[in-house]
């Protein structure tokens, strides 16, 4: 009997503990995700009263994202923080299910997931678009640039804390050049093939870092939950 009411408590006791853990949502494509993207290096630098659920997907825009019911996901996990980041779906050549507009479309869809983050009582932060590791004369092509220009000005507008990852990695990648970009690049889907756009867990690692070292100046209160 005692050791029946001590296993109880253990599990009453742990499932309340996951339930205080204060939740930070990730959403957005595959450069954010757990296997190709800085999700799960993220996840692990929180520290043990926080909670990392990782909504990214593949393949997905801002517009899919919402379409396909996973920004819905975001919502009625009830977290206190939604990290939002797209940008290399929205881009043309991606089809009509995906492709957005850096002036309009774009631009709106990031404002409605800002505006029902708070409706729920989340914090949305912006975070604009990793860049691709694809250079030109030795310089990032920065073809991401729209996207990631119009995330910011909706961060203004919005009055939301931006974390800007594309500033950030063109930054890092220039410095280093594409040599050393290279390291970032996960094996490619055949030997003939090069991958610019995905991470390592070396990469993941050090844009993991970036991720915390901004949200340390922008966002405080998401960045104490951080180790």
């Amino acid at each position: 009997m005692r050791l029946c009411f001590l296993l109880l408590f253990s599990v009453l006791s742990l499932g309340f503990a996951d339930e205080t853990r204060t939740r930070i949502a990730l959403a957005g494509d595959s450069t954010v995700t757990d296997k190709a993207g800085w999700g799960a290096a993220f996840a692990k630098l929180l520290g043990p009263n926080a909670e990392c659920l990782n909504f990214a997907g593949g393949g997905q825009s801002s517009k899919s994202f919402r379409d396909t019911g996973n920004w819905k996901k975001v919502i009625d996990s009830k977290p206190a923080f939604v990290l939002i980041q797209f940008g290399h779906n929205d881009m043309p050549g991606k089809g009509p299910k995906r492709e957005t507009d850096p002036a309009t479309t774009y631009p709106e869809n990031l404002g409605r997931f800002i505006d029902e983050a708070r409706a729920v009582g989340a914090q949305p932060i912006l975070v604009t678009s990793l860049t691709r590791r694809t250079f030109i004369d030795g310089k990032i092509r920065g073809e991401l640039k729209p996207w990631a220009d119009a995330a910011t000005k909706v961060a203004a507008e919005k009055k939301v804390p931006l974390i800007d990852l594309f500033t950030r990695s063109v930054d890092l990648h220039n410095k280093m050049g594409p040599t050393e970009s290279d390291k970032f690049n996960p094996p490619g889907k055949d030997a003939k093939t090069t991958d610019h756009t995905h991470l390592n867990a070396h990469g993941a690692e050090i844009i993991a870092g970036i991720i915390a070292e901004e949200l340390r100046k922008v966002a405080p209160d998401c960045a104490k939950l951080l180790k």
